[in-house]
This record gives structure tokens, sequence and C-alpha cells, in this order.
């Protein structure tokens, strides 16, 4: 018998108004794992707009209350490292009481999984977006040794990129000298390849899986779905 949305958890998921892939973290979502998505206003792809995407996080959280929600997951990567998730999560309880988690707080815990000290990171990011992020996984004691992006300027020229156009940059990178390739972006399609691209030799962390597996996690749930991936399969539980 199926089990159907919301049976196990009802998620809140707040994402970037431009962005096209909200879809993908139910897709890979286990059965009875329902997300319910909220926008916040964001259209072009810079630090700027990383900083007001979240500046009424409070307003948007709470319309995700109203669907008694068990947990809110705040998805955008660069957003969330920009500002700061304990800023982000401290608002967003404030404001509904009820417990958050960010992508970044995700990325982080599935690298930590992983053990993973040196990556390669690869991005839809301009410059100043990728020396943020660089900047701020070396704080957390993540070296970034190598880093492609492909610069889009709006979420939809994020979303619009194929998921093989991922696999073809992951190819140009040397993955020999690091643990995990990170692919930075809840906006873009690249769900459907992780596996993919993990037969080039190394665990692949991506924002929309690693968000998922955190949120599972988080909530106590023991479903691993197959096919996104050695983290969202359950290795490095």
């Amino acid at each position: 018998m199926s089990l159907g949305f919301g049976s196990k958890a009802r998620i809140g998921h707040l994402y970037p108004s431009g962005g096209q892939c909200d879809f993908e973290i139910q897709f890979m979502a286990p059965e009875g794992v329902q997300f319910l998505t909220t926008r916040m206003p964001f259209s072009r792809t810079s630090l700027q707009s990383d900083h007001a995407v979240v500046a009424d996080v409070q307003s948007h959280a709470s319309l995700l209350a109203s669907a008694a929600v068990d947990l809110i997951a705040m998805n955008c990567t660069a957003a969330s490292m920009a500002v700061g998730t304990n800023v982000i999560n401290r608002r967003i309880h404030g404001a509904t009481g009820i417990r958050s988690v960010t992508t970044t707080d995700a990325v982080l815990a599935a690298l930590h999984a992983i053990g993973a000290r040196r990556i390669a990171l690869l991005t839809p990011y301009p410059q100043e977006v990728v020396e943020m992020e660089i900047g701020f996984l070396g704080r957390q004691g993540v070296q970034v040794s190598q880093e492609l992006s492909y610069p889009c300027s709006t979420p939809v020229e994020q979303g619009c990129l194929p998921p093989e156009h991922w696999v073809y940059l992951a190819g140009k990178l040397d993955l020999r000298n690091v643990d995990t390739l990170l692919i930075s972006c809840a906006g873009i399609r690249v769900s459907t390849v992780i596996e993919e691209i993990e037969l080039m030799g190394r665990p692949v962390v991506t924002s929309n899986q690693a968000l998922l597996w955190h949120c599972l996690k988080t909530l106590r749930l023991p479903d691993r779905p197959k096919g996104y991936g050695r983290l969202l399969n359950g290795a490095f539980d």
C-alpha cells in the first residue's frame, strides 16, 4: 500500500523565487516524505542577492509553519554561507518555534561525514560568490584545491542547464588528489547524474542531495534513497 505524501514527515522548503529546481529534492525524497515549498525573492545571482533573499525569512517561514511542518529547510547554498546558518536558523525558529536547517548545515555535515578536507568545487556562480564560498569553507577547515565555475547571471539560467553539462564540467577536473567533489547550488539539475559523476572516482556532494540527507538524519528517518550517490544511499552514515 502507498504511504502517501507527508505520512512520514512534512518538511517546509524555503527556496529562491527564480530557481527552477525545487522539484529535485522531492524527486529524490523517499515515499512518505513531503516537501512544501515557499519562495523567497531572488532573481539575480550575486552576493547582494544572497543577502537580500533572507531579509524577510521570518515571514516566509511563518507561511510554512501554518502547514504544520516538522522541520523547515532553507535551501540556498550561497545565501546560507554568506549570511550565516546560525543567524538564519535563529530567525526562523524565533518566528515559528520550528527547528530549521540550511543547505550550508547540510553540506558541512556531509563533508564531515565523508571526512573531506580537500575538495574540488564546481558551481554556476560568478567569481564574487565563488570567492566567498572558498573563504567560508576554508574557515571550516575544508580546503578547495580545485575550482571550476560556469557563471550564470540568473537562477533561471542555472536551472536551464541540462544535467549532462555538469558531467562534462566534472570531467575537466583532476579528482585524484581530493576527497570529494562538491557541486554547489540548489538551483541546478544534477540529481540524475550524481552516480555517473561518481564513476570518476570520488564521492559527490550536491546541495539538494546533501539537504535531503541532512533532513532525513535530523528527523531520525532511516530511509536512504538509492540512485543519487553514495552520501544519500547511506555509505557515510
